[in-house]
């Protein structure tokens, strides 16, 4: 068995990160083999709707400017994912949320790819002292 996961952080080494490895390290406990992915500095593009993943259904994406498909194998040979991302704004970051929506657009076109796979969410959220969604939009800047 193998679990992939996903760090969305723009911090690679950071909270979401640190959070990722401690539930990798109980599932690498329970023998099964895992792999972290940092999207830190990455420039993942979002899906731009073009549906050619669904006429092609090659189990690719036709947008080769960023890693997403190489990605997208990785999704497909696992059992299991973790998605991994602080809060910003009352959403995932931007990089992970262009990952999702382009893997999931993929396996939908291609007979539902992640269909029986377990998948998990860790979520970093606020820190003392940041401001929540809500300051920041009553804010005075």
């Amino acid at each position: 068995m193998k679990v992939v996961a996903f760090n969305g952080s723009a911090r690679k080494d950071g909270n979401t990160a640190v959070m990722i490895r401690r539930v990798l390290e109980v599932l690498e406990e329970e023998g099964i083999e895992t792999e972290l992915i940092q999207l830190a500095g990455e420039r993942i593009f979002g899906c731009r709707a073009c549906g050619t993943c669904v006429k092609n259904k090659n189990k690719q994406c036709i947008n080769e400017d960023d890693k997403i498909n190489a990605y997208i194998r990785k999704v497909i040979d696992a059992d299991g994912l973790i998605l991994g991302s602080p809060v910003y704004f009352s959403m995932v970051t931007p990089e992970l949320k262009a990952l999702i929506d382009r893997v999931g657009y993929v396996s939908r076109a291609n007979g539902d790819l992640l269909k029986g796979k377990v998948g998990a969410a860790v979520v970093a959220v606020r820190r003392a002292g940041a401001m929540t969604t809500f300051d920041a939009i009553n804010h005075s800047f």
